[in-house]
């Protein structure tokens, strides 16, 4: 399987994901949503804000899955490309 981090606009996106070679199996969108504009002297909607269970930001996106990592405490760790791809005696 191949991670890619695309960007750009919603049709730039859709064409970049469209010209991928292989099967698209799982997409993770971030969405920038633009607040309601309350009118004068009113508070905010009902609801206002972002959609339940959704991240405020993209760093909140991954402070909340922090919970499903592993952590390794001070352990080092060679997740160099080298050691990644190479078979060790035994594999």
């Amino acid at each position: 399987m191949t991670v890619r981090v695309i960007t750009g606009s919603k049709q730039q996106i859709a064409e970049q994901v469209s010209r991928l070679p292989g099967e698209v199996r799982e997409a993770i969108v971030f969405i920038d949503e633009a607040p309601a504009a309350p009118p004068p002297g009113a508070g905010p909607p009902p609801g206002a804000g972002p959609s339940p269970g959704a991240a405020a930001s993209v760093e909140d996106f991954f402070a909340e899955m922090e919970s499903y990592m592993v952590d390794l405490g001070d352990a080092v760790v060679d997740d160099s490309r080298d050691a990644i791809y190479q078979r060790r005696e035994g594999e």
